[in-house]
């Protein structure tokens, strides 16, 4: 009898100190870091390399929509259709063969943030419909005020990032021959693909 009383004592005690054992290596365990308030990506196209970050204090909705498209790979083989020189290149939508790439729901405009549609800022394209931005964005290559909340249709488009390096490869994209073909206008005759679009791990030093 006190025999038995003793090993499920002993055993009780095993359990119980194995709880405790399992409960202090919960606490320990490091907790997830925090999202970055300015993550970063680089976007590697035929053209050379363009790290944009991104600001999700100011366009929380955009950053994050913007993100998603990154993670799943979405931006590999698309280009940039339209490119005018003294106003924007835009992209993330068509793949090399023109086929519109299929696109989750549009999230709501953010153009009251604050930022503006200066040189290297990177904003969402959409149609008039002011809250119909899906995968496209553009790159500004000069300050387009008129693009500003509240702009000529009352809504303005939305700021949610800058180029921070690769600025001479924006540059270089501007000045490329551009051409209209079918309901395209202002496409580059010869394709800038998007190799691929990945965030950084570790954040670089924005080029001033």
């Amino acid at each position: 009898m006190y025999k038995t009383q003793t090993s499920l004592f002993g055993k009780l005690m095993t359990m119980f100190a194995g709880v405790a054992l399992s409960g202090a290596a919960l606490a320990a365990a490091p907790a997830a870091p925090a999202a970055s308030a300015t993550p970063q990506v680089e976007i590697k196209t035929t053209m050379g390399d363009i790290v944009v970050e991104l600001d999700r204090e100011k366009a929380p909705k955009s950053v994050e929509n913007f993100l998603a498209y990154v993670k799943s790979g979405f931006y590999k083989g698309t280009i940039f259709h339209r490119v005018i020189d003294g106003f924007m290149i835009q992209g993330g939508g068509f793949d090399e063969k023109l086929n519109q790439k299929r696109v989750n729901k549009p999230v709501p405009i953010e153009s009251q943030n604050g930022l503006s549609n200066v040189t290297y800022s990177l904003a969402m394209a959409r149609t008039g419909d002011p809250n119909s931005a899906t995968s496209q964005f553009f790159i500004n290559v000069a300050d387009n005020e008129a693009l500003n909340y509240p702009g000529r249709d009352g809504f303005g488009y939305t700021v949610f990032g800058k180029v921070i390096k690769g600025q001479e490869v924006v540059d270089k994209i501007k000045g490329v021959l551009v051409d209209d073909k079918g309901i395209f206008q202002n496409i580059p005759v010869i394709p800038i693909v998007i190799k691929s679009a990945t965030i950084l791990k570790t954040p670089i030093q924005p080029k001033l």
